[in-house]
């Protein structure tokens, strides 16, 4: 089993930075890849960014790209979201995945594991 806590949500205005830390209990964080997702209520959940289990491989989805990094620290059991010029479409619950496997997925069903989720919430 792995336990995923979510932190370092909330309100920022449009153009400023905030910094995701997801943090994993068990031993197979550093077996898992690792991803960000993100929620707008009465919405689907979509995919923000994903890293592999040794940050070989990295995927962001198109609109963050340039402004968002993934990054992780395996002797620290915890994943990173880096938000850089905040947009209020970025809006969301932000929740972090894991998964069982080398690679990362950009798919909802290819994680195993979910965090509780942390709202960020941008002003314009």
């Amino acid at each position: 089993q792995v336990q995923l806590v979510e932190s370092g949500g909330g309100l920022v205005q449009a153009g400023e930075s905030l910094r995701l830390s997801c943090t994993a209990s068990g031993r197979t964080f550093s077996s898992s890849a690792m991803a960000w997702f993100r929620q707008v209520s009465g919405k689907d959940r979509e995919f923000v960014a994903a890293i592999s289990r040794t940050g070989a491989a990295i995927l962001y989805r198109d609109s963050v790209k340039g402004r968002f990094t993934i990054s992780r620290d395996n002797t620290k059991n915890t994943a990173y979201l880096q938000m850089n010029s905040l947009e209020p479409g970025d809006t969301a619950v932000y929740f972090c995945a894991a998964r069982i496997s080398v690679n990362p997925g950009t798919a909802v069903l290819d994680y195993h594991y979910w965090g509780q989720g942390t709202q960020v919430t941008v002003s314009s």
